[in-house]
């Protein structure tokens, strides 16, 4: 479909923010999903053209966070290879349920994932006393098979919707691994770019979505990708909660009166 000057200009600005809000902690898509859905994008369409254009942002925030990767490579790859496999069920899912489930479901996945960026800075603070009262490393280094099975289910989510993906994972890695926040942080944005990216791979092929859409969100989230990764720890994460969840509520009302 045809987007006004307006609309493309509302699409390229929500990209930003999204790739902006995805690097520093997630839920991008409560940004860029209902904007998709004010131009008159169908719901699944909206999603599968808005998880095609945070591809390129998630990759410009992990490349931003590279410094933070340093000696976890082992940890990536196991992590990434049990999401991959989570992303894609996800995505298989979200084309195969009915799209009326879709309607009924997403209202649901954005309220949840409101509460999750709402209860945020209790899952750090958690995650903080964890690791003061650890005193050293866990009972199990790398998180264990509660971490593995926590990604593979996080990363379903993600293929199917994607909203607060990124929370999930930070609570799950922060909560499960003795490592600094902005290194849990950075591995974060590896596996979100990695779910992203077989998701859109399998959409490219079998579902519809709007090119335009695709590439406004995917220069628009680069250019915030690298926002993130440079000035986004010194933004208030309070403003940021409250502008993601009155857009994750407007996404609720516009879905609910369709």
């Amino acid at each position: 479909m045809a987007l006004s000057i307006w609309e493309a200009l509302a699409v390229f600005a929500a990209g930003i923010g999204a790739g902006t809000i995805n690097t520093i902690v997630g839920s991008g898509t409560l940004i860029t999903f209902p904007v998709l859905l004010a131009t008159g994008l169908p719901p699944v369409t909206a999603n599968v053209s808005n998880t095609l254009g945070l591809v390129p942002g998630s990759v410009s925030g992990a490349i931003g966070y590279r410094k933070e990767l340093k000696g976890q490579g082992a940890r990536i790859l196991r992590l990434g290879a049990v999401s991959l496999v989570g992303g894609l069920a996800g995505a298989v899912l979200l084309l195969n349920l009915p799209s009326d489930s879709f309607d009924t479901i997403v209202p649901v996945l954005i309220a949840l994932a409101l509460v999750l960026v709402v209860l945020q800075p209790r899952i750090a603070a958690s995650v903080r006393r964890r690791q003061e009262a650890a005193g050293g490393d866990g009972p199990h280094p790398d998180g264990g098979p509660v971490l593995l099975t926590g990604m593979l289910l996080s990363s379903a989510y993600g293929g199917y919707f994607g909203a607060a993906q990124g929370v999930l994972y930070l609570g799950l890695m922060g909560s499960l691994l003795r490592e600094d926040m902005q290194r849990v942080n950075a591995v974060k944005n590896i596996v979100a770019a990695l779910v992203n990216g077989i998701a859109a791979v399998f959409f490219l092929f079998v579902a519809s979505f709007d090119w335009t859409a695709v590439l406004l969100i995917a220069v628009g989230s680069t250019l915030g990708g690298q926002i993130g990764a440079k000035v986004g720890r010194r933004l208030p994460p309070t403003a940021l909660r409250a502008l993601i969840v009155v857009v994750g509520l407007v996404a609720i009302v516009q879905l609910l009166l369709r």
